[in-house]
């Protein structure tokens, strides 16, 4: 349950990304707030899954779900550059993932 929770605050930080890419600097009222909600959330969340999980390996896993959702999300929605070398930087990160959990107690 408590990698459950993790997954579903990694998923949060992308969606607050989005929103706060798409709020243009918080000018637009409601990605601003889905922005918002969306950080607190997925910080809540996080912080129920350090409750049973390692600060390292939760972090490390919250942040990699954000940022390797951010880059997919990116080039689908927002038309970033799918350069080889960013395929292969997001590749590494997932392949850290998958290490921390293998290597995680819980």
């Amino acid at each position: 349950m408590v990698w459950i929770i993790l997954v579903a605050a990694g998923l949060l930080e992308i969606v607050w990304a989005l929103a706060l890419k798409a709020s243009d600097g918080f000018t637009r009222p409601v990605p601003s707030v889905i922005a918002v909600v969306g950080m607190i959330a997925s910080v809540v969340l996080l912080a129920l899954a350090m409750r049973s999980l390692p600060v390292g390996t939760a972090y490390v896993m919250w942040t990699g779900i954000g940022a390797v959702g951010a880059f997919i999300a990116g080039v689908v929605y927002f038309g970033e550059d799918l350069g080889t070398m960013r395929v292969v930087a997001a590749g590494l990160i997932v392949f850290g993932l998958v290490l921390m959990k293998v290597a995680s107690p819980a």
